[in-house]
């Protein structure tokens, strides 16, 4: 069989409902439900079929475009529903046949990604007041367990046939690689004893057992199933503050101009270097006469500069990490007039309680997020004509590195950056700290010494004395102070800096997101290159031949 993920064709992550192939969107007042029905032809790839409603990249990305849909276009849904069409089968999670013939680095951006999406959910519950509520009205195991534990509460179908199960440990020999293991203790709190029997099981629990292991909330006979979960998904949506009476936001198709070597949108461009095995990003501030009024930024709509560049970085982001695996550095710059990034700002923090300049916010945070979460080394350059300032300045801080450049003979080219209230509050990471908090591990002194920067322009040695910048070269050892460090970082084993880097960057406490993302790091990275999982009688390789798995029993 061949390998799905080894083509020549790139993947593309703009989608429409028009063109949608496994997900039905049913609006309904304040309830939107969301029905998966996977066309089993329709795999992103050749290869395999996603029989049983089994999933691969292109449905999730389906699925991330119907929230981002619902968060902007449909304001006055305040629950989703999510569940299937299909008789007895609700999800039976990743395509096992999928994962069996793709490369590992495919494995891991497709785990990472679906870790976002269903991260995405949680976040939106937390901060945008939108509700999840899965209706698992068939066998719902694996990958589908973890998108329903994703959800703010599960109901399960009550058939005596209906299970919710995460079998990878007893079938495939690798680890749920959604969140599972760290969603069952952290978020629902199954008792570690029968976690271990649940996480050991193939068939899975059922029923009433399954509401008293906490593994799902509520359980319904088929025959009023509907009813309780319509009038669950209610009580839930009266606890959002969405606008029930809102104008949406249509989401037109993000316009990207693909080179052969670059990405080019309004705002966010990318260069790749191939020789040098890095990136070139530059993302450009606003332009032009800004809304700073609510009906000014609702005639603007998805044209509003944080709102598209937002979705244009988040394409650029995602693009890059699943087509260029070899570009390990990306060199990060802006372009533009930093006070109209601070003016935006004191629009995001004026008007940030409502709900499209809520949502845009959220879309920030969780791109910005996705760079934090990128395995590739990010290096800022501060440079004339940057305007790293505010919310663009949250680029700098998410970055390994930061090279600001001083020009002692020339003030009025000197490039300066600006740290706003935006930064203190506005972005916070998947550990709830913000990038500030983080780069001084919360020390007061450190954070009110920046405090007290506030909208004041730094240039390279104020920017550095207050440890906001990493190296200050001035014009005469910029070009080639940058050039060495670039060269050193790309001759490193991108295995090591992987791991160097998601250790640094995530210093603060734990929570269940970083848990989730730390454990895919480290233990599923490793699982799935283990030959009891990926070997030619590895278990996810045999899976479905009528073979047995053949183990190496040294516990390592």
């Amino acid at each position: 069989m061949t390998d799905p993920t080894q083509t020549d064709a790139r993947v593309d992550y703009r989608t429409h409902p028009s063109h949608y192939r496994h997900w039905k969107l049913k609006l309904d007042g304040p309830i939107a439900t969301l029905l998966a029905d996977f066309d089993e032809n329709a795999g992103l790839r050749p290869g395999y079929k996603l029989k049983l409603n089994s999933y691969d990249l292109g449905v999730d990305i389906e699925l991330n475009d119907s929230i981002n849909r619902i968060r902007f276009e449909h304001p006055g849904v305040r629950t989703v529903v999510i569940t299937s069409t299909k008789d007895r089968v609700f999800c039976s999670g990743a395509n096992i046949f999928m994962l069996g013939v793709s490369s590992h680095s495919w494995k891991v951006n497709f785990c990472k990604f679906t870790n976002e999406t269903r991260n995405g959910m949680e976040d939106s519950s937390r901060y945008s007041g939108l509700k999840f509520l899965a209706a698992v009205n068939g066998a719902c195991a694996g990958g589908g367990y973890e998108l329903a534990l994703a959800c703010d509460e599960i109901i399960l179908v009550d058939d005596r046939a209906s299970a919710v199960s995460l079998p990878e440990v007893p079938l495939l020999g690798v680890l749920p690689g959604t969140g599972g293991l760290t969603r069952i203790t952290d978020k629902k709190h199954v008792r570690h004893d029968l976690a271990d029997l649940f996480c050991t099981s193939v068939e899975g629990v059922r029923g009433q057992k399954a509401k008293d292991w906490r593994l799902v909330d509520d359980i319904a006979k088929p025959q009023v199933f509907a009813q309780k979960v319509l009038e669950r998904a209610l009580e839930l949506a009266a606890l959002s503050d969405r606008p029930l009476d809102a104008k949406g936001v249509l989401l037109p198709p993000v316009a990207c101009e693909l080179g052969a070597d670059t990405l080019h949108y309004a705002f966010v461009s990318v260069a790749i270097d191939r020789t040098k095995r890095s990136a070139s990003w530059t993302i450009r501030g606003p332009v032009g006469t800004q809304p700073t009024d609510l009906a000014g930024i609702e005639a603007a709509g998805a044209a509003w500069y944080p709102l598209q560049m937002a979705r244009e970085l988040e394409d650029a982001i995602l693009q890059m990490r699943t087509n260029e695996l070899e570009i390990g550095t990306w060199l990060i710059r802006t372009e533009g007039d930093a006070a109209a990034v601070l003016a935006l700002d004191a629009t995001l923090l004026a008007q940030q309680n409502h709900w499209l300049v809520r949502e845009t916010i959220g879309l920030l945070r969780r791109t910005f997020s996705r760079f934090d979460l990128s395995s590739r080394s990010l290096f800022a350059l501060i440079e004339p004509g940057s305007c790293f300032a505010g919310t663009l300045l949250e680029l700098a801080l998410a970055c390994d590195r930061s090279y600001h450049l001083a020009l002692p003979d020339d003030p009025a080219a000197t490039p300066k950056i600006t740290v706003s209230e935006a930064n203190f509050s506005l972005y916070p990471m998947v550990t709830d700290q913000s990038r500030l908090s983080r780069r001084f591990y919360g020390e007061a002194a450190a954070l009110d010494a920046v405090r007290a920067t506030l909208g004041q322009p730094l240039d390279a040695d104020a920017a550095f004395a207050v440890g906001l910048v990493t190296a200050n070269p001035d014009d005469i050892d910029w070009a080639d102070e940058i050039r060495i460090a670039v060269e050193e970082r790309v001759a490193m084993s991108p295995d090591a800096l992987t791991g160097m880097e998601a250790n640094l960057r995530f210093n603060g406490p734990e929570n269940m997101f970083t848990r989730v993302f730390g454990r895919l790091t480290a233990w599923q990275n490793w699982i799935f290159q283990r030959p009891n999982a990926v070997g030619e009688r590895g278990a996810l390789k045999v899976y479905g031949k009528g073979d047995k798995a053949v183990f190496d029993w040294n516990r390592v």
